[in-house]
């Protein structure tokens, strides 16, 4: 009789069981699963979004872009913008997966806010880095194969990232330069480049003459077929810019391709210096001066002979005389 009764229980318990089962499957298939695949559809056309929009920039500027660089900048913007999407889309996907399940989102979200502070206290310059460079990219302000000056570093950039930039200097030693310690770029291939050459000459030389025997060399390497692509105007004399000692500034300013002015600029200084050697013309020295009087140079970092300095009348030794001999001790 007890056993029938235990067996009885068993079957009941059991039976209630099963009901609880069945009743959660059937929830689960009629609430739970549609959101699930709610959810899953809609990640995935928003992953699909994102991935097309992203490609069709990339192809886009592939078509208009001119510039190789331009078009790899635009490559690691939409790379970056891609992957980061990507990311958020998958963590909201996953808390909403989570909420469908009954799973209670205080406790993580209190823990994730809570590591999420201690992860952006400590790593706060990494953070800084990225944002940096994701502006770097964003207002094109330098890009790969520019000579630049950043954090008191100068040279070509090599390499660029969102968390830091490499430029190889021009000894060949290589700066990594965290994105975050940029404040001020210097950009010396963007657009054109200006080169200045002080030409030095005597003082006795006529200001006329010397500014068109440069106007002459000047228009000669710009016509040059080997220089005259990388030219934008016409070099440009500024006339007499300073006077120290027997030294006449004449500036020549150059105005060529961003970073194109090496080769004229040193193709320039060696004619100037073969035309001023032709036509009699000496460099200038602001050390000395010119006398118009018989054309003499007088050195004026010499210094003139100064009078010998007077005794100091307490360290000199009196005279004695002895009263005995009548001569001095």
């Amino acid at each position: 009789m007890w056993t029938a009764l235990m067996l009885l229980r068993r079957s009941e318990l059991f039976a209630g069981l099963g009901d609880k089962y069945v009743a959660d499957f059937q929830d689960f298939l009629h609430v739970k699963l549609p959101k699930l695949i709610g959810v899953a559809l809609l990640s995935w056309l928003l992953m699909w979004l994102l991935r097309l929009i992203t490609h069709r920039v990339v192809k886009l500027a592939e078509r208009q872009s001119s510039s190789s660089l331009h078009l790899a900048q635009v490559k690691t913007l939409t790379s970056v913008i891609r992957a980061t999407g990507i990311g958020v889309i998958i963590v909201i996907a996953s808390l909403q997966i989570l909420t469908v399940f009954d799973f209670n989102l205080g406790p993580l979200l209190t823990s994730a806010g809570v590591a999420g502070v201690a992860i952006g206290l400590a790593a706060q310059n990494i953070v800084k880095d990225c944002f940096n460079g994701f502006l770097i990219l964003v207002e094109d302000q330098y890009n790969v194969g520019d000579t630049i000056t950043i954090a008191g570093v100068s040279g070509v950039v090599e390499s660029m990232t969102l968390r830091r930039t490499q430029i190889r200097g021009g000894d060949g030693t290589l700066f990594v330069v965290p994105n975050s310690q940029i404040t001020t770029v210097a950009n010396q291939t963007r657009d054109f480049s200006i080169a200045t050459i002080n030409v030095s000459v005597d003082f006795s030389a006529n200001p006329d003459e010397v500014l068109a025997l440069l106007k002459q060399v000047a228009m000669g390497v710009r016509t040059d077929p080997a220089y005259s692509d990388v030219y934008l105007a016409d070099p440009t004399l500024l006339g007499v810019d300073s006077i120290k000692g027997s030294q006449v500034i004449y500036p020549v300013q150059l105005k060529t391709k961003a970073n194109k002015q090496w080769a004229a600029m040193r193709e320039t200084q060696r004619r100037i210096r073969l035309a001023l050697d032709e036509h009699g013309m000496l460099p200038g020295d602001p050390n000395r001066v010119f006398s118009r009087g018989g054309g003499q140079r007088i050195a004026m970092g010499a210094q003139e002979a100064e009078p010998p300095a007077a005794p100091d009348p307490t360290t000199v030794r009196s005279t004695e005389v002895n009263p005995f001999t009548g001569e001095g001790m």
